[in-house]
């Protein structure tokens, strides 16, 4: 116990009278004098270490760089919880999850990522078209920081290593390309220009040494074209859509002719058919009647006419047996006269025709 507690407890005891006994301290107290030593040393040691920290926690999305009197460990730490010894050894903490940067017209370009968000604003990229206009690109590029790398990444760039490798990368390579066309083939070809982009900043980021980032989408969002080239685009595209419209109304007015045309000589087509039907049905009627003509000539004989001169005879007896009184008419040609009995009876009257 410390020499002034020894006393105040004498003092106070020796100040109450004969009769009081002195005043004794508790034996704990006697033995702490000895060991105040010992406390103060584990009090300033907790102390150091609530101050110093010598402990980290990385978390998930996070790697470790260890620095030992200033030289970077090659192999970062992974999450978890890490030991450091503190004044000799640091501990950085660097974030390796997906980054955004945005180039766009803002008033707070740059601010997010020094937030800790993981998205950045920057000002539009300026580019001059193969004539010299000027024109702004809006883009989105993702990536993030290589892990494996990460020690080497900021030995060599530091904890600015985005606006050292990132934003020059994206500015040259969407210049370089940009610069290939005209503004007014910009929005035509917007897609091709997209990709030739892309490829360009992930061959450039590749090629970094040690591969310090990895490039993972860029995204082509807007083509911010001069006002007058802007308006001669949108006369041009305006010509164009009357032109397309003029050269439906040709086909269509050629298509319309095409199908009368058609019809036309459809009907023509009917018509000299049903024609030239007409007229094989006729020669085939005559050739059938000549046919048979010939045939009913080829079957008359001398043998048939006597046949049928017997026919009438027999015919003209029968009227002449009904009809004495009656008169006779024979009419000459063809193969059998025709025999007409004219009769002063009306009802005998009769005229018999040959077949």
């Amino acid at each position: 116990m410390p020499a002034d507690l020894n006393d105040y407890f004498k003092k106070r005891g020796s100040s109450g009278g004969g009769n009081r006994q002195n005043f004794e301290p508790p034996m704990f107290m006697k033995d702490l004098g000895k060991k105040a030593g010992l406390i103060y040393a584990i009090i300033a040691l907790i102390v150091i270490i609530i101050i110093a920290k010598p402990f980290v926690v990385i978390n998930s999305g996070e790697v470790g760089i260890k620095a030992t009197m200033g030289k970077f460990d090659p192999t970062p730490m992974q999450p978890g919880f890490h030991m450091f010894i503190p004044f000799v050894q640091k501990v950085i903490v660097v974030d390796t999850k997906v980054r955004i940067i945005n180039y766009a017209t803002t008033e707070d370009a740059g601010e997010a990522i020094k937030q800790g968000s993981g998205i950045g604003r920057k000002q539009s990229i300026s580019v001059l078209d193969e004539r010299g206009l000027p024109v702004s690109i809006d883009i989105t590029v993702q990536y993030r920081l290589n892990p494996t790398n990460a020690p080497q990444t900021i030995a060599s760039w530091g904890l600015s290593w985005e606006d050292k490798i990132i934003n020059p990368v994206v500015r040259d390579v969407v210049r370089a390309v940009a610069g290939q066309y005209s503004a007014e083939a910009l929005p035509t070809n917007r897609n091709t220009i997209a990709a030739q982009i892309e490829e360009g900043m992930r061959s450039k980021m590749e090629s970094q040494p040690n591969m310090p980032a990895e490039l993972l989408t860029v995204q082509l969002r807007e083509i911010i074209l001069p006002p007058k080239i802007k308006e001669q685009i949108e006369r041009v595209q305006v010509a164009r859509q009357e032109a397309e419209r003029a050269k439906y109304e040709v086909i269509r007015a050629n298509q319309e002719a095409l199908k009368k045309a058609a019809l036309a000589e459809g009907t023509a087509q009917a018509k000299i058919i049903e024609a030239r039907g007409e007229a094989d049905a006729i020669k085939i009627q005559a050739d059938a009647n000549a046919y048979a003509n010939i045939e009913i000539a080829k079957s008359i004989n001398k043998q048939l006419l006597e046949l049928r001169q017997i026919e009438v005879q027999g015919k003209f007896n029968e009227a002449l047996r009904d009809n004495k009184d009656a008169k006779l008419f024979l009419t000459p040609g063809g193969a059998v006269p025709n025999i007409w009995v004219d009769s002063k009876d009306p009802k005998i009257n009769s005229s018999i025709a040959d077949q």
